[in-house]
């Protein structure tokens, strides 16, 4: 575990490569026009970053001890179905949240 001094220098060192990684984008070529090929690859960052995110936190849980369980999956599933059908982030997501809430609320 990091503490101390090595704690915040690991902060700051974060938080200067976050600076850099959005001046590059924002401070150095804001202004200019991206390329169309650019344009198109950046379009997917969210949807490649969400679920890169989320599946850890459905296959290997830290509040399951690591352990599958059905309320985490269902919930998985039921919100990639209404993505899928409709289209709709939000609506996914809260869909999604609905179902965990509520199937944690019936397993506890």
């Amino acid at each position: 575990m990091i503490e101390g001094t090595d704690l915040w220098l690991f902060i700051a060192a974060l938080g200067v490569g976050t600076f850099a990684l959005r001046f590059v984008f924002l401070g150095l070529i804001g202004d200019r026009p991206l390329p169309e090929w650019l344009l198109r690859h950046l379009r997917y960052t969210a949807v490649a970053l969400i679920p890169a995110l989320v599946a850890p936190l459905v296959v290997w849980p830290a509040a399951s001890g690591g352990a599958l369980d059905a309320p985490r999956l269902i919930a998985a599933l039921v919100t990639l179905a209404i993505g899928y059908v409709t289209r709709n982030v939000i609506l996914a997501i809260a869909g999604g949240a609905l179902t965990l809430f509520a199937g944690l609320a019936l397993m506890g």
